[in-house]
C-alpha cells in the first residue's frame, strides 16, 4: 500500500474492472422502500448536478442519511469510477460514519471523501442530505477576502445563513470535523474557504435548491466584479428582508415541491435511467 493510498484511507488497489453502472443488477426490492427512495433521489441529484455544471469529475460528493441498521448510522455516497451523469440508485455505496463500506458493491469508495459529510450528518438532525461541490464560481468566491457580498437577490436570499470554514488542506484529518461543525453552527450554507461550497437539507430537493441559489449568487458576484466600477451592494437591513421573503422556498413540504418535481421530469427527458 502506497503512502498516498494510506493518507486517503484507500486500503487496496481497486484494479481496473470498474463496471458500467447500468450493467448492475437493481437493488430495488432488495433494500427497504425508504432506502430505495433515498437512492433514487440521490442518484437524481448527481445527474442534475451534471446538467447544471456542478461536477468535478468524481472529486466531490453528495450524501444522504439512510435508516440506521442495528442502531448504527448508515449513509449513501457516490463510488469512484462512476461519473455524476451516469449515477444510478443501485451504484451508490452504503457506508458507516467513518466512510467504510458496509454493503456489497463492485465499486470502491474513499473514506476520506466522507470526512466533511460525516461531521455534518452526525451533528445536525436536519442535515439528511449534504451537497458539497467545487464549482469554479463557488471556489472563486471562497477565495475572496470578503466571501459572498450582498450584490444580488440570489445572494441576499442566502447571505445571512452562510457560515465560513477556513481551509485546512484536503479533508483527510478527522480532527477537522469538530472545527467544521463548530463553524457551521445552525447555518444551512457553508463556504469552505479556498475550497468550495456546501449545503444541507431535510432531503435532496431542499439541499439542491439551496445549492442552486448559492451557486447563482457566486456566479453573479464574479460576473458583477468584471465591471470597471465596484458593484453596488445592498445593506444588512435589505439583506435580512430578502432572506425572510425567500425563506418559504426552503420550508419542508413547500420548498421541496416547488422545483423538484419539474427537475425530475427534466432529468427523465434529458438523461433517464438514474432510478435503476
Amino acid at each position: 500500500m502506497t503512502a498516498q493510498m494510506k493518507a486517503t484511507g484507500i486500503d487496496k488497489a481497486p484494479g481496473f474492472d470498474i463496471p458500467d453502472p447500468l450493467s448492475l443488477p437493481t437493488l430495488k426490492g432488495k433494500v427497504s422502500d425508504e432506502e430505495w427512495k433515498l437512492r433514487c433521489d440521490l442518484a437524481a441529484t448527481y445527474r442534475l448536478a451534471s446538467i447544471y455544471g456542478w461536477t468535478d469529475l468524481i472529486f466531490t460528493h453528495f450524501s444522504v442519511r439512510c435508516p440506521d441498521e442495528d442502531g448504527k448510522a448508515r449513509f449513501l455516497i457516490n463510488p469512484y469510477g462512476v461519473l455524476f451523469d451516469e449515477m444510478t440508485a443501485s451504484a451508490l455505496v452504503k457506508v458507516d460514519v467513518d466512510g467504510q463500506v458496509v454493503a456489497d458493491t463492485p465499486y470502491f469508495s474513499n473514506p476520506a471523501g466522507f470526512t466533511i459529510h460525516s461531521a455534518v450528518h452526525m451533528a445536525r438532525d436536519d442535515a439528511h442530505a449534504v451537497l458539497h461541490i467545487h464549482s469554479p464560481y463557488g471556489v472563486a468566491v471562497s477565495a475572496q477576502q470578503d466571501g459572498l457580498k450582498r450584490y444580488t437577490q440570489f445572494a441576499m436570499v442566502v447571505h445571512d445563513d452562510i457560515a465560513y470554514h477556513d481551509y485546512e488542506g484536503i479533508a483527510l484529518d478527522h480532527d477537522e470535523r469538530e472545527r467544521l461543525v463548530a463553524d457551521m453552527g445552525v447555518h444551512h450554507f457553508v463556504i469552505l474557504r479556498n475550497h468550495g461550497t456546501l449545503t444541507v437539507g431535510a432531503n435532496c430537493a431542499t439541499a439542491f435548491l439551496r445549492m442552486y441559489f448559492l451557486e447563482q449568487a457566486c456566479k453573479a458576484q464574479i460576473l458583477a466584479q468584471s465591471d470597471t466600477k465596484p458593484p453596488r451592494e445592498e445593506g444588512p437591513e435589505m439583506s435580512a428582508k430578502v432572506m425572510q421573503q425567500g425563506a418559504p422556498a426552503f420550508v419542508p413540504g413547500l420548498g421541496d415541491n416547488l422545483a423538484w418535481p419539474g427537475l425530475l421530469r427534466r432529468l427523465n427527458r434529458l438523461n433517464p435511467g438514474y432510478d435503476v
